[in-house]
């Protein structure tokens, strides 16, 4: 990956695109588009369809009949894998054009976007293509004249819609255990970022997926996401987005044929430091990342840093001082460490966030301002907010954006107690050397994932998922399989 590459892409128009439906992109039923502009100046990029729900009816009857046929669903897990696997190959071989138009339509910045996005989507498709041959069924045990046997059966056509964030690392957690598990999908992407999910359908078609198995209809999710979750030929939905969102698919699943919804929603997860943390700086050096990377806009972020009194002032001041070190700026620059908020709307949620905490009276250490606006983009300097109280809005509510809360403690019952004390429970850290307490803390706290002396960085083999408010259900590892099957029994007089 070298800077002149990276600026030959960026360079290249984006024709406008259609919805990818039955294996070939095509205009929506309307033939109305959707202006998608850059975070990167601001201007318009590119057009993609803007889906109605006839678009999104087409796409299910695609995905039904696909399914019902037995082209894919059908196949050996073994041919799947194949196919899979070169689909795996393709992404990678295109992993820099895909990570470049990706940045273009989401801001995320290059050297993340390109390793976290492309790379990391390749590897996820790899990863459950490499699975599906290895999953058995079982035989129960039974008495001598009965055979109980466990199938796993595909769940049918599966609606999936994904965030703007990390539209192509999320949407492949779907995706591949999805596919891999022999059923068809319908795909709604973020309208602000779906360009790196249409290229993935088009590699897909190349691949060798049969037409109508991955389908993916653009637009808002007032109308797509709605007549997709709404649909009474949808088996399950899977999301990832606010909790918002997620209440109003439950709903839909109530007014239509009860289908099954896993959600990934949203998280304000506490980063608690403890004085006797094993490395300050590294604690310091980590956190602030685990906070700043791609704007702040990251679902597990420590965006709750709960610091121990005797080391508050001295732990605000370091990580003050990362925040101001970080290099803002054009994220298809390789020396750019941070590149834009995502939207205007979002840069102004934001800000408004800031001004809130300090009249609420939190400390601005750093940051809270809008920068570089000479570039017509959407840039905001890391923050540090000190001093957030537990009833502080700033305390209770995810930004999405680069704002840290720091909020101090006294001792280990004051930090649990502080750490649950949101509607949220998707992820959290914990730095101290002390075993015991390390290992109070993973249980204690109520999070699906917890870290301990480190910040971020799971792979794929092990779950993601969220309790209480934070959503139901995993991405990633082998448990994501569980909801891609339904358990079928056969219990056989012999």
């Amino acid at each position: 990956m070298d800077q002149s590459s990276i600026d030959a892409l960026r360079a290249q128009e984006i024709a406008p695109r259609g919805h990818f439906i039955n294996g070939a992109f095509q205009a929506g039923e309307t033939g109305a588009l959707h202006e998608v502009q850059s975070p990167i100046n601001g201007q318009p990029l590119t057009q993609i369809a803007e889906g109605s729900p006839a678009d999104v009816g087409a796409a299910v009857r695609s995905a039904r009949t696909a399914f019902e046929d037995g082209r894919w669903s059908r196949m050996s897990p073994a041919g799947r894998k194949k196919v899979l696997l070169k689909l795996a190959n393709l992404i990678e071989s295109r992993a820099l054009e895909i990570a470049v138009l990706g940045v273009r339509d989401n801001g995320t910045e290059i050297n993340m976007a390109y390793k976290a996005e492309a790379l990391s989507a390749a590897a996820t498709f790899r990863y459950y293509a490499e699975a599906i041959d290895k999953i058995y069924g079982q035989v129960a045990p039974t008495s001598h004249d009965v055979l109980g046997l466990v199938h796993h059966a595909p769940v049918g056509v599966v609606g999936a819609i994904v965030p703007w964030n990390f539209p192509l690392m999320i949407g492949s957690w779907k995706i591949a255990p999805a596919l891999a598990a022999g059923n068809s999908i319908v795909l709604k992407p973020a309208e602000s970022a779906s360009l790196s999910l249409l290229k993935i359908a088009e590699l897909a078609a190349e691949a060798g997926i049969p037409d109508g198995v991955f389908n993916v209809v653009t637009g808002r999710g007032s109308v797509v996401g709605e007549a997709l979750a709404l649909s009474m030929d949808v088996d399950i939905m899977v999301f990832t987005g606010s909790g918002a969102t997620g209440r109003r698919l439950l709903e839909y699943s109530a007014r239509s044929n009860l289908k099954r919804c896993y959600l990934e929603l949203g998280g304000k997860s506490p980063n608690i430091v403890f004085a006797d943390a094993p490395d300050l700086a590294e604690a310091a050096k980590v956190s602030a990342a685990g906070i700043y990377r791609n704007s702040g806009q990251v679902c597990v972020a420590g965006s709750r840093l709960l610091v121990q009194q005797d080391i508050y002032e001295d732990f605000v001041a370091e990580i003050t001082r990362h925040a101001e070190s970080f290099r803002v700026g054009d994220p298809l620059d390789l020396n750019s460490q941070i590149g834009a908020v995502h939207s205007l709307p979002e840069l102004d949620a934001n800000l408004d966030f800031v001004k809130k905490a300090e009249a609420e009276g939190a400390e601005r250490r750093t940051g809270g301002e809008r920068i570089l606006t000479e570039t017509g983009g959407y840039y905001m300097s890391p923050t540090v907010m000190a001093g957030v109280k537990e009833t502080d809005n700033l305390f209770q509510n995810e930004v999405f954006g680069p704002v840290l809360a720091v909020t101090p403690f006294k001792d280990e019952a004051e930090a649990v107690r502080l750490a649950n004390a949101t509607v949220y429970g998707l992820a959290g850290g914990v730095w101290t050397s002390n075993l015991s307490r390390a290992h109070r803390m993973v249980a204690e706290v109520r999070t699906g994932v917890m870290h301990v002396n480190t910040y971020g960085g799971a792979d794929l083999t092990v779950p993601l998922g969220g309790v209480r408010q934070s959503g139901n259900g995993h991405d990633k590892s082998l448990h994501a399989l569980e909801k891609y099957f339904d358990l079928k029994t056969a219990w056989i007089k012999l």
